[in-house]
């Protein structure tokens, strides 16, 4: 029988609930147990595949194929049981209506008059109940801020699970904001009561407190808290700003949190080993050498559109002692003003992305890359502006382009595959009707590399399996040509039909992948393509 703990947010929201919950993951792990988690993301998409990442940061991919909410890269990160996590681990309000909706459709419900009680918070308990199957402790986080109305049906569903469950099998944890006001050097324990209230007027009371703040929160401030919302004194957890979140778990461990959970749960479990959480930050804080890396890309006004490309660059850090510095910079910048903004460039990353805007200046980087010999990571769309550029300046191929930006390119070395496998070699008419969510290669796939190319060196085996979430293919009728200037295929899907890795041969460090390998990188472990593109990094930076 799986215990449930339900992690909400009041107050403000981007608290870190996210973070603190698969901290306490990383934690109940250490101690044995074997744990999952879950998030209910409260708003009406189906899921977050069509939303800008300027909206709601990145969209992570699963190792089965499902575009969802960020933090379950947090997960994924943190807890080494959470490694797989699947479509079952994360849903929405719009993927719970659309299956209510249809099941109506169907007849399920016998002609029932469908109501958001019981049919919708029934969807919502039958599936946390059944991803949980198999593990010993299931965490639960609700997005969104307690008060919302989008995040009532999931609310409720929890309430209803507590009773049905009693609380030696579920219990409710809550973060806030505790603010500290410098004009008054007071800290400020009122948001936190209203939160609180606002939960009970709901049915749901707090087991546990986690409090936020950037200043250390006085013991008389944590026990007004516990006073003011009937918390016990000890379940009040302060957590302050860390200088890096992978101290989270230690800090966790520290306040005594996991063991206050355990007893609630009335289970009996091994002390935590977390030495691995200690040697990360120790490396992380402690790093020898200092890298200038840019990452030049098109949602630079947002870190989190990054998010796991940026936490993939500091495994590698962790890795080799390095702090990364990575400045980020808008390829439109780039298109506009020219590459004197990556000169002093120690490597550079192109990410992906979709659309026309800012990808020439892709390009533009890629080529200069090429041309210095620094060290160049691209992923995805990083990978088709460097196949565009090695296509345009050294295959004599000058209007050579990708079919998303331009279908009328007269050398489409970047396409659908529908457009240039047909028969007749002519580009096939698009579905201008698809599913915008429905229409990429997703999910972990097999890739064979090439035994003589720098990636299997990397890799250290031929074959690997990472995740993908793209449209747009290399162009197999340009495959000769640009090997002849250059390009080498590195890497090829498991039916050897696709490109997969892409380097230039005249380079000491030049590799692009169609897949996403920051999506399996962990602090713990990284990546080692990261690693290798740090390191190359250093050399670069030595031969400077």
């Amino acid at each position: 029988m799986s215990r449930y703990i339900f992690v909400t947010g009041g107050v403000v929201s981007s608290l870190g609930k996210g973070i603190a919950a698969a901290s306490l993951g990383a934690v109940l792990e250490a101690r044995g147990l074997k744990v999952t988690m879950l998030k209910l993301d409260p708003y009406i998409n189906v899921d977050p595949g069509t939303m800008s990442p300027l909206q709601h940061g990145e969209v992570y991919v699963t190792a089965d194929g499902t575009e969802t909410d960020l933090d379950l890269g947090h997960y994924e990160r943190f807890v080494k049981s959470c490694s797989n996590l699947t479509r079952n681990n994360n849903f929405t309000t719009g993927r719970i209506y659309a299956d209510v909706i249809a099941k109506e459709r169907r007849g399920d419900y016998l002609g029932a008059t469908i109501q958001v009680i019981p049919h919708i918070t029934d969807e919502i308990k039958l599936r946390i109940v059944e991803a949980s199957q198999g593990f010993d402790v299931t965490l639960v986080e609700i997005g969104g801020t307690v008060g919302d109305i989008e995040s009532q049906p999931f609310l409720e569903a929890a309430r209803q699970l507590k009773f049905e469950l009693g609380s030696t099998r579920a219990l409710l944890m809550h973060l806030t904001l505790v603010p500290f006001i410098a004009t008054a050097g007071e800290t400020k324990t009122k948001p936190t009561q209203h939160s609180v209230k606002e939960l009970r007027s709901i049915g749901l009371q707090p087991d546990i407190l986690v409090v936020r703040s950037d200043h250390e929160i006085p013991k008389s401030a944590i026990e007004k808290i516990a006073l003011f919302t009937n918390v016990e004194p000890s379940a009040v957890i302060p957590l302050t700003d860390s200088d890096t979140i992978y101290k989270i778990p230690v800090m966790l461990n520290d306040e005594g949190l996991d063991q206050i959970i355990l007893k609630k749960f009335g289970l009996d479990a091994q002390l935590a080993d977390l030495d691995d959480w200690k040697s990360v930050v120790q490396n992380q804080l402690n790093a020898k050498n200092v890298i200038k890396l840019k990452m030049v890309g098109k949602y630079m006004d947002l870190s989190d559109a990054y998010k796991s490309l940026n936490e993939a660059l500091i495994h590698a850090g962790i890795r080799t002692l390095t702090h990364v510095d990575v400045e980020f910079i808008d390829s439109v910048i780039i298109e506009a003003d020219g590459v004197s903004v990556l000169e002093d460039a120690d490597a550079i990353l192109v990410p992906g992305g979709f659309g026309e805007r800012g990808f020439e200046g892709k390009v533009i980087a890629a080529g200069f890359a090429r041309e210095k010999n620094i060290p160049y990571l691209g992923i995805c769309y990083g990978l088709h502006a460097a196949v565009v550029d090695i296509a345009r300046n050294k295959a004599n191929l000058s209007r050579a382009d990708t079919t998303e930006n331009n279908i009328d390119t007269p050398h489409p070395v970047i396409g659908l595959v529908t457009e240039w496998t047909g028969q007749d070699g002519m580009k096939n008419e698009r579905n201008k009707d698809s599913d915008m969510g429905g229409t990429m290669r997703m999910g972990a796939q097999s890739c064979h590399l090439e035994k003589d190319s720098k990636a299997f060196q990397i890799y250290k085996q031929q074959e690997i399996w990472e995740r993908h979430r793209h449209r747009y293919e290399v162009n197999n009728n340009y495959i000769e040509i640009l090997e002849d200037a250059g390009l080498k295929v590195a890497g090829r899907s498991a039916d050897k039909s696709l490109v997969e890795v892409i380097e230039y041969k005249d380079h000491p460090w030049f590799v692009a992948s169609q897949f996403h390998p920051e999506f399996t990188s962990s602090p713990r472990d990284g990546h080692p393509l990261f690693t290798s593109f740090i390191e190359a990094a250093l050399i670069c930076q030595t031969g400077k």
